[in-house]
Parts: C-alpha cells; sequence; structure tokens
C-alpha cells in the first residue's frame, strides 16, 4: 500500500508540537523575546567579562536564552522531520536557523572573553557559580583549543553552513528520492525508504524480500555521488576545524568533545570485530537453516528465526507491554510512559516524506517527542521502549541538573535507551514458560536490539574510523571509495557465512550518524553500560534501580566513565565488552539449542 502524505494521516498517530507552543504565534513571540535578549547581553557584558562576578551573572543569562531557543528550535525543526514535503516548513525552519546563527555570532563574545581572564579569576567564578560550574570547568578545558575572538565570530556565524552537507543528504533522501513499485510473480509491491527498512527486510517471503532489496539498492544507487559529495564535504569540514582549533587528528578533535580516550574508542569497534564476528556468523547459519534457503545473503539477515511466532502489535499493546516492562523503574516513570501514548508524544505515522528510523527530542523545560514509524511489530515496541529510554533519561536529567549540565557525552547517551530493551527483553522472558515464546524473545533481542546496536552500527563505525583515516592523511572519498571500503568492512565480519548481493557495499548511505561525528560506535558503548546495568538489576533489585536513577539524574556532572563508575561499572578497562560479548553468545547458543529441541535443526 501506497504510503500517504502527511495531511492525509490521522491526527492520533501524530505528535503534538501545540505541547511546546500553543500556537506559531506564540513561538515568534519567544523568538523575538530571545533576540531582545541578545541585544542585553552584549549591552550588558561586551568588554566587561574581567571579573567573577560578571562572568557568573553572564553565563546565568545566556542559559535563560539557549532555553528559549531549544524551545523554538525542536518545534521549528521537528514539524521538518515529518515531513520533507513540506516546503513552508522548511522555509520556516531556515529562516530561524539563519538568525540563531548570527546570534550566535554576536554572542561569541561570551567565550572568548571568558577564557581571556586570568585563570585565578576563572576559578573564583567556578567557586561561586551553580548552575553553570561545570560549564566554566568545561571552558577551561577547551581553553588550549580556542581561537581568537575574531575567528570564534567567524565560527559561529558559519555554523549553519556546517550543517550544509546534512540538509544535502536528508533533502535527496527524503526529497527527491522517489521509489517505483518492484514486481514478484505478477504482482507489484509499492517502496519506499521506511517501507524498505522497516518491513521487507524483514519479510519471510524470499523471493520478496530479495527483489525489495535489489529495487531499493538500484535506486538509492542512483544517487550515491551526490551523498558521497555531501559526506565528504562533512567530515572535511570536520578536519579543517579541529586543525585549526590545534588537535593533532580528526579523531582528537571529535572525542575530545565526548570525553572519552582514543583507546576506549578502538576498543570498542576491534573487540566486536574480532569477538562478536563468530557468534553472528553462527546465528546467520541459522537464519540460513530454519528458512532453507539456497543461500544466505546480506538481504536474509533481519530474518526472524521464527516469523509465524512474530505476533501482530497494537499500538494499545504497545502502551501496555512497555508499561509492564519498564514498571521496575516505578511509578514515575510508568507514569511518564502513560503519558507519552495519551498525550501524543510520539508520531507512529508512516507518510511520505518522514525521516526513516527513529529518535528522541527532549526540549529542556519540555515533554519529550518521539518519531518512529509504526509497522504492527514487536520491534516497533522494543524501538518505542529505546526511545522513551531517552525520554526518561532527560526527564531526570532536566528537572535535576540546570541546562548546561544536561549535554551528556554521546558516549554514554545510548546507554537508557538500550537499557530500556533489556528491561524489557527481561520482562518478556518472565511472562512464559514456553520454549517457543522464549526462543522468540531471545531471537528478538539478538535479532533486534543487539544486532542494531553491536553489528549494524558498528559495520558504521568501523566504516567510519576508514574515512576518517584518509580525510586525516588529507585524502578525500568518493561513491567508489566509500563502497569499497564498506564491502570489506561487511567481507571481514561475515566472511563466507554471508553473500554480499550487489547493493550490500552501498549501506553507508543509508545512516544519518556519519554526519553527527564518531557517533555509530557510541550504540555499542551504550549497550555494554546498559548490558551490565540490566544483569545488575536482575541481580539485586531495588538498590540497582535506586543507582541507576542517580544515574539518569547525573546528566553530564560526570565524564562517561564517572556515569557507569555511579552503577559499579568500569568502562576503562575490556571487561565490560568481554562480559557483554560473551552474553550476546550465550544468548545465540541458547537459541540455537532451542531451535534443535523445537525444530531438530542443528547448527555447528
Amino acid at each position: 500500500m501506497e504510503l500517504n502524505r502527511r495531511k492525509d494521516v490521522p491526527e492520533e498517530l501524530t505528535w503534538d508540537l501545540s505541547l511546546i507552543y500553543k500556537t506559531e504565534e506564540d513561538m515568534y513571540a519567544d523568538f523575538e523575546k530571545a533576540g531582545g535578549m541578545v541585544e542585553e547581553m552584549v549591552r550588558k557584558y561586551r568588554g566587561k567579562l574581567t571579573d567573577a562576578d560578571t562572568i557568573v551573572a553572564c553565563l546565568n543569562d545566556f542559559e535563560a536564552y539557549e532555553k528559549i531557543l531549544i524551545l523554538v528550535g525542536s518545534y521549528t525543526g521537528l514539524a521538518v522531520e515529518v515531513d520533507y514535503y513540506d516546503t513552508a516548513n522548511q522555509e520556516r525552519s531556515q529562516k530561524i536557523d539563519n538568525r540563531m546563527a548570527a546570534w550566535g555570532a554576536e554572542l561569541s563574545f561570551i567565550e572568548s572573553e571568558i577564557l581571556e581572564a586570568p585563570e585565578d579569576v576563572l576559578k573564583e567564578a567556578i567557586e561561586k557559580a551553580e548552575g553553570c560550574k561545570n560549564r566554566l570547568k568545561d571552558l577551561l578545558r577547551q581553553k588550549p583549543h580556542q581561537l581568537s575572538k575574531e575567528s570564534e565570530k567567524v565560527m559561529a556565524a558559519l555554523s549553519r553552513t556546517f550543517q550544509t552537507p546534512y540538509e544535502v543528504y536528508n533533502m535527496a533522501k527524503l526529497a527527491d528520492m522517489q521509489f517505483d513499485s518492484f514486481t514478484v510473480d505478477g504482482k507489484d509491491y509499492p517502496l519506499g525508504y521506511s517501507l524498505f527498512e522497516d518491513d521487507y527486510e524483514y519479510e519471510p517471503d524470499t523471493a520478496v524480500r530479495r527483489a525489495a532489496f535489489k529495487a531499493f539498492s538500484d535506486k538509492i544507487r542512483q544517487y550515491e555521488n551526490v551523498t558521497a559529495a555531501a559526506y565528504n564535504s562533512a567530515v572535511s569540514t570536520e578536519k579543517v576545524v579541529g586543525s585549526l582549533r590545534g588537535f593533532d587528528s580528526v579523531f582528537d578533535y571529535l572525542l575530545f568533545e565526548q570525553k572519552v580516550t582514543r583507546e576506549m574508542y578502538d576498543r570498542q569497534i576491534d573487540l566486536i570485530t574480532e569477538k562478536l564476528s563468530p557468534y553472528m556468523r553462527k546465528y546467520a547459519r541459522l537464519l540460513k537453516a530454519v528458512h532453507k534457503l539456497d543461500k544466505m545473503t546480506f538481504a536474509d539477515l533481519k530474518l526472524a528465526v521464527d516469523p509465524s511466532y512474530d505476533p501482530r502489535v497494537t499500538i494499545p499493546e504497545a502502551h501496555e507491554y512497555v508499561r509492564k516492562g519498564l514498571a521496575l523503574l516505578g511509578e514515575d516513570y510508568v507514569s511518564m510512559v502513560d503519558e507519552a501514548f495519551e498525550n501524543r508524544w510520539i508520531d507512529f505515522a508512516k507518510n511520505q516524506g518522514k525521516s526513516t528510523g527513529g529518535f528522541c527530542s527532549s526540549p529542556y523545560g519540555k515533554n519529550s517527542f518521539i518519531l518512529l514509524s509504526w509497522n504492527d511489530r514487536m520491534s516497533d515496541v522494543f524501538t518505542i521502549a529505546h526511545e522513551l529510554g531517552h525520554a526518561g533519561h532527560f526527564r531526570l536529567a532536566n528537572a535535576s541538573q540546570s541546562l548546561f549540565d544536561t549535554d551528556v557525552s554521546t558516549y554514554f547517551v545510548e546507554a537508557p535507551s538500550t537499557m530500556n530493551e533489556m528491561l524489557l527483553g527481561h520482562y518478556l522472558l518472565r511472562t512464559s514458560d514456553d520454549k517457543r515464546f522464549r526462543r522468540w524473545v531471545l531471537s528478538s533481542m539478538v535479532g533486534h536490539t543487539y544486532y542494531h546496536n553491536f553489528v549494524t552500527h558498528l559495520r558504521e563505525a568501523w566504516y567510519q574510523r576508514e574515512v576518517y583515516k584518509i580525510i586525516d592523511e588529507g585524502g578525500s572519498v568518493s561513491a567508489e571509495v566509500l563502497s569499497d571500503i564498506f564491502k570489506k568492512n561487511l567481507e571481514l565480519f561475515w566472511g563466507d557465512d554471508v553473500e554480499l548481493l550487489p547493493g550490500a557495499e552501498l549501506t553507508w548511505m543509508r545512516q544519518p550518524h556519519y554526519y553527527m561525528g564518531l557517533y555509530s560506535y557510541t550504540y555499542s558503548a551504550g549497550l555494554t553500560v546498559a548490558t551490565e546495568a540490566a544483569l545488575r538489576i536482575e541481580k539485586e533489585g531495588a538498590p540497582a534501580v535506586e543507582d541507576w536513577k542517580k544515574v539518569l539524574k547525573a546528566g553530564s556532572t560526570f565524564d562517561p566513565a564517572g556515569l557507569a563508575a555511579l552503577m559499579g561499572i568500569d568502562i576503562t578497562t575490556e571487561q565490560p565488552l568481554l562480559h557483554t560479548i560473551k552474553h550476546i553468545g550465550s544468548m545465540i547458543e541458547e537459541i540455537c539449542a532451542l531451535t534443535e529441541e523445537i525444530d531438530g535443526i542443528r547448527v555447528e
């Protein structure tokens, strides 16, 4: 069935942006207020940030200004995400963003002047500060990489331009790319980005699934050069900015903000590539045997072990699954889950021009907004649990910390979300002793939670690292180079157990994460913490839950290692990751054992 235009989608399937501003006029009124705050801050503070009291007062005013910008940016930006065909919303968002960039340039003097102040003045400001204490500490850490006042103003003015590669990528993918239907055995099947990624990749009919993969790959291949040019521009810009700021490599520049070491970054990629690959190859062999495939191809990897046991799920049923699965986090948390479903925090709709995948936006001072495309599958339930993990995290962090202390490192930010997937899976396992049901739950966790975070995003991370190595050495990347890197990447992980159909190498075209720095690897990093934390909660109960809530409330007042340590997890060593990989392996071994017992199929 063809996707509807946004205007034809039932309202109850859409999110309610009036939870941010009742009307567009209210948004513009707030926006103009922010403009006045810019003029006032320039008048009060430019050239005067020389003592501790003034510095603290300025940052407090800046925080109030930033709160408004976040709300305005969320209101206008989220409207674009659900319909890239709506040019009016795009124009409104671009005008807002352009003006914000101009204001950013006007206010760039704040950081520059603070960093020009003597160190003893900054230390005094840190002592006197409350909400901006850690922001001042971060500025001190940033001081060696700060440019001149004039240069920082230029960088701020160009901030909107730096987003152009990502915008080009999204426009090509979500607005320009029009998919034709494909035919199997005389029947026509509609095709689109979300239809393919959320439906056809899980299609049990091999002929339809593989035909969809070919048709999808043929279409995105037509856009490989413009997509490669956008990506090359993005990573080249990151290299230039990193060099200007005095970093030795683009890796150092991108990891600096995450507050993690290069060792932690490399470990995540290398250990999973080496240690998880044998387990996942066995899982691929199991899928081949269960489905009696002539060969195991890249287009078959997201099959369910037992598709006839993969029940369709309604949205109300999803609500019940999630609230029960997350109940051990407490009544307040379950109340948030109820709010999300009942007050339209979630955009379930499937429509033309909508962003693919799922995300959660949590503007400070408001509720969260969750995007996905609902397909009546249990995988969607896990997606909702995942995104509500972000919502619950920032509900607690935003309520406990100043705005400055809620910018959690991307290395850690996926831990609360993947934790919820773990808790949902563990809840489902407790609801039945039926072996077929147990296999279904375990395979859902392996095939969705762990596959998505430890395989899909990890392979992206391996690919990204190779790209940045080229960029670091002064090179550039084209579509041919990117496809070659990704093909080698998949061959390394899957070996001879999976045949890479033409189009598998184009996976580099499908994710927006590449435009967000070193983000892809953080999914496995977050899930490593989540696995260890969830296993501790399973073992200890309430005391571990309380420790986890302390982690969520802490926001960014600790670095990733410090946040994990609050839960008793030491991510500065390889042990949590090795333990998590072993846990995944044990799940796959149990799925294989259950399959042999249920179906008489044995896989070595």
